[in-house]
């Protein structure tokens, strides 16, 4: 079986296109070197003289080519890895995948654990699966940053934790990353009981001595839906305030040391407890904006920024979870337009799902549907697929506005919807 990528798209005008290749063409290797993925395609294809191996309709055909730094190659690949996508091989007993209820599309329930993802997309890894293939790999290409799931620094814990009694220390692989030159941006998923209190403050205090390879340290509280199975529970307000209060003090101590503070924790623990998400300066940059760290409070920020735009058209509708809808609630309010605010109950995978993320087509169209809608229905991006196309029912943006007969627009930002609104 022929190892490479198949290209899907050849840009116009580009050193490729000149050549000939084409969609369904499999490039091989570049410069000898066979290709695993699109890290390989940039790394080996960033020389200026190359020799590309080309496979079509079964034969192989080398193409020579002369390139400048600043030319592209200009291929897309069907899939990001050619060689398959790295599985997880730990048993996490809070692991979402077993929250998802049967008969949804196959992609969503792939338990993935691929450092090339990390690097690419910034999914959270555990490092648990690596070869010493990998590491030769890591250290010729230096991929950083990688996102790791720490949990737990306790070797015992978090072999636990992750169910996996052959998991390695992590530890001694964060080390080994920083001697590569590599960074990390660490994850610690919260589970009441378990990693939390002296545990977490273990894990905090390792994780920051190995600054300035561990760039940054999300806290972020564990997540349940209603098909979860197991001896776990949610955190309630009260301890959500007492984690947030146990971080205030680790983030002064660091800010201290390194000028930034280091740790923080997710927005669900603040709209938890109740109290005002930090101010942007806090969140140094948002180094895991992507993981719902500072993600409320640049919303919040956008709201205030954009206060004043004019003219205003008509009125709209603003769809979210159920956590985040109190603080959107109150700042769009301030607002010089009507503009409401619509918390959808996750019903498809239980109210304990309060995030906007994690929203589904039907569920939407449900909680909108009678409603006056105004003129257009703004849609949070988190909830659909990296292209925007498709939520976690399988619905498309078109389908949801086609079920309610409103204009749906597809936002992230408070800007993308002044954008698509505001003249």
């Amino acid at each position: 079986m022929t190892r490479g990528g198949v290209i899907t798209e050849v840009h116009s005008g580009s050193i490729t296109a000149e050549l000939g290749l084409r969609s369904g063409d499999v490039l091989v290797s570049i410069n000898g070197h066979p290709l695993r993925d699109v890290i390989d395609y940039r790394f080996y294809g960033a020389e200026e003289d190359l020799e590309l191996l080309v496979e079509r309709d079964g034969e192989r055909i080398i193409y020579e080519v002369e390139r400048s730094y600043d030319q592209e190659l200009g291929l897309e690949f069907a899939e990001p890895t050619f060689d398959g996508l790295r599985l997880c091989n730990n048993r996490c007993e809070f692991c979402f995948l077993k929250g998802l209820p049967q008969g949804m599309r196959h992609s969503l329930y792939i338990r993935d654990d691929d450092y090339r993802y990390s690097f690419l997309f910034g999914n959270f890894i555990t490092l648990t699966n690596l070869t010493e293939d990998d590491w030769d790999r890591l250290a010729e290409q230096r991929l950083s940053p990688l996102y790791v799931s720490v949990h737990a620094t306790d070797l015992a814990l978090r072999r636990r934790i992750l169910g996996n009694p052959a998991a390695p220390d992590i530890i001694e692989q964060l080390r080994r990353l920083g001697n590569l030159g590599i960074q990390v941006h660490a994850q610690i998923v919260l589970i009441p009981s378990l990693n939390d209190g002296p545990h977490l403050a273990r894990t905090v205090a390792d994780l920051a001595a190995l600054y300035p390879t561990v760039q940054s340290i999300a806290i972020v509280p564990l997540g349940l839906t209603k098909y979860h199975r197991g001896p776990f529970r949610l955190y309630r307000p009260e301890e959500a305030e007492s984690v947030i209060a146990q971080i205030l003090a680790w983030q002064q101590e660091y800010r201290r040391q390194h000028g930034l503070n280091l740790v923080y924790a997710s927005d669900e623990w603040y709209l938890l407890a109740g109290l005002e998400v930090p101010l942007a300066e806090e969140y140094d940059g948002f180094p895991q904006l992507e993981n719902g760290v500072g993600l409320t409070r640049m919303f919040l920020d956008e709201i205030l920024d954009i206060a004043a735009c004019q003219p205003w058209v008509g009125m709209a509708t603003l769809v979210c979870g159920t956590l985040i809808a109190p603080v959107l609630e109150r700042k769009v309010a301030e607002l010089p337009a009507v503009v409401e605010v619509v918390p959808v109950e996750n019903r498809f995978f239980g109210p304990t799902v309060t995030v906007s993320g994690l929203l589904t087509g039907r569920d939407v169209i449900e909680a909108l549907r009678g409603r006056d809608l105004g003129d257009v229905v703004f849609l949070p991006r988190a909830m659909f697929d990296a292209p925007s196309k498709l939520t976690l029912d399988d619905m498309e943006p078109t389908a949801i506005g086609e079920a309610l007969s409103v204009r749906i627009e597809v936002a992230g930002t408070m800007g993308e919807v002044v954008s698509s609104w505001c003249d």
